[in-house]
């Protein structure tokens, strides 16, 4: 079982005293995919305008737009609300930046104006991978991640 207490709590510690964004997202990417299991892409996208653009990533060469509103990604930043899809081929409109992606999570970053920034997304190759305890889990991530966008 993940544990998603200490991932939040090793969040913190790697990011509470650096100042740069792209480093911090770097290093958030890099210590969920050494943490987490079955998964093939963790990393981030930033808000631009109308679209969501690559941020720091761990996996395969991704999509670099994203546009808000479509795909897993762009729906959580439409809706403001956290993403569990079990099968990303049944999601109306998904993008399919790597194919062999079958499940996916995307959790939604907001400013201090509560505006979304940015989403944090993880791709696995299973099916059903992420459920319940899963999204539980990633949104302690949440007040960490929108520290580093104040």
């Amino acid at each position: 079982m993940i544990n998603y207490s200490l991932i939040s709590k090793e969040t913190e510690a790697l990011t509470s005293d650096v100042n740069n964004l792209i480093a911090n997202l770097s290093n958030v990417s890099a210590l969920l995919n050494m943490e987490l299991t079955d998964i093939n892409w963790v990393g981030f996208y930033l808000v631009e305008g109308d679209n969501l653009v690559l941020g720091p990533f761990q996996g395969k060469p991704a999509c670099v737009t994203i546009p808000i509103g479509r795909g897993v990604c762009g729906t959580a930043v439409s809706t403001d609300s956290i993403q569990l899809v079990k099968n990303v081929h049944e999601f109306a409109g998904h993008i399919a930046c790597d194919s062999a992606s079958n499940s996916e999570l995307v959790l939604p970053i907001h400013d201090t104006s509560g505006r979304v920034v940015a989403v944090l997304d993880i791709d696995s190759p299973s099916l059903g991978r992420f459920n319940e305890s899963d999204k539980e889990g990633i949104a302690l991530l949440t007040p960490i991640l929108e520290k580093l966008f104040a």
